[in-house]
């Protein structure tokens, strides 16, 4: 299974949410039509074209043929024979022509018509007229999903222009909002540049739980599967469980793990990390950093200093810092977003957790926001459950279009 299927699959909270909420929607104050009827004008066609015309041609060539046997001087019977050779020659080929040509016409115009009639009239589609009372219901469900106000209004405006007062089904409906909402993701869907310049540092942020440890994990293991000799420090000293978790995905990938003591000063293990990235010769260094929340002064201070000791190193580390969301706190990720852009100078995105109680749609709005790339979205615990991020895919999946 790919895994945008499996996104599709599971972010089913945000999907059917939006998929009831269209239904009802457009219920409300639509009327149910008749499917499109084009096929029709296509059942039409044999019609111009009937089979009795080609007789008068059949019949002068069938009338010529005969005359060359006609004059044969070597035997003198076969002259009596023509009459009847011919009668036979026009009850053979004529009379089969026009019994061909009248009884399968119509059984054949009548079936494919009657298929057609009875496609169409079993084929129904409720389609509602776009107007203002309807684009206030699309922007609340758009809120609902954890889009935020200014997003939903975007996207909405957007889907109205040039629409209002044209009826629309569920699944254009879906259609113009999926458009909507990758035009919107698509300038920040990139990547984790690579740099040529080793080792590169990429520092993981987060708040608790937010599945800092897990990308770090996959990332690495990732990374390695391509080809890059990668080195993980396990920055998390205040997080027995934290370091334990790294050392099984280093084991898993074969990376190694840098770890100090528990309750360790984590800038000087990030310190001590680099020196050992450097002289091993590796091509990245990821550093997890302990959980904190954005409301912690003194948690954020500690985070700011990991990067000032690092930057004593390289002036240009860290060369990635990547904020870790989990995609259930829903627009409390736009703080966290801003707080840790700030004091970390965030670089990119992962987001995590789409699988479980997810709207999705904070994402939207993060990239209207921010417009920082995103560079993953996880949907799972397995490795191959973090994946590149692909705006038109993730569109889809958010609105449940199939």
């Amino acid at each position: 299974m790919s895994f945008f299927k499996k996104l599709k699959n599971r972010m089913f909270k945000s999907s059917s949410k939006i998929d009831e909420g269209l239904d009802a929607i457009v219920s409300e104050g639509g009327e149910e039509e008749a499917a499109q009827t084009a096929p029709l004008a296509d059942a039409e066609t044999p019609e111009p074209a009937p089979i009795p015309e080609p007789e008068p041609v059949v019949e002068e060539a069938e009338v010529k043929a005969p005359e060359p046997e006609a004059a044969p001087e070597v035997a003198p019977e076969p002259p009596k024979e023509t009459a009847p050779a011919q009668a036979r020659l026009n009850v053979d080929i004529t009379a089969p022509l026009t019994e061909a040509s009248e009884p399968q016409a119509e059984p054949e115009k009548a079936g494919i018509l009657g298929r057609m009639f009875g496609r169409t009239e079993a084929k129904t589609v409720v389609r509602r007229a776009l107007d203002d009372d309807m684009l206030e219901q699309l922007e609340e469900l758009l809120i609902s999903a954890d889009m935020g106000v200014d997003t939903a209004l975007r996207v909405t405006a957007n889907m109205a222009e040039g629409r209002l007062g044209k009826k629309l089904s569920v699944p254009e409906i879906k259609q113009l909002m999926a458009t909507e909402i990758s035009r919107i993701m698509d300038p920040v869907a990139r990547p984790l540049p690579l740099y040529a310049k080793t080792p590169q540092v990429v520092l993981v942020v987060g708040v608790n739980g937010s599945g800092k440890t897990t990308t770090i994990g996959k990332l690495a293991s990732q990374f390695k599967a391509a080809g890059k000799k990668v080195v993980i420090a396990a920055g998390d000293t205040f997080r027995a469980a934290a370091v334990e978790q790294l050392q099984v995905w280093g084991d898993r990938a074969g990376v190694p793990v840098l770890t100090a003591p528990e309750g360790s000063d984590p800038a000087s293990l990030a310190f001590d990390a680099m020196t050992q990235a450097q002289a091993d010769g590796a091509d990245l260094l990821m550093i997890d950093t302990a959980g904190r929340l954005q409301n912690r002064a003194d948690l954020m201070e500690e985070l700011s200093k990991i990067v000032r000791v690092i930057r004593k190193k390289d002036p240009d580390a860290p060369h990635n810092t990547l904020l870790v969301l989990d995609a259930t706190t829903g627009q409390n990720a736009v703080q966290q977003v801003k707080v840790f852009q700030e004091l970390a100078d965030v670089s990119g995105l992962v987001m995590t957790k789409l699988d479980g109680t997810a709207k999705g749609g904070v994402l939207v709005a993060l990239a209207d926001k921010f417009g920082l790339p995103i560079h993953a979205i996880g949907v799972g615990e397995q490795i191959d459950d973090l994946a590149p991020f692909d705006p038109e895919e993730f569109a889809a999946a958010l609105v449940g279009l199939e």
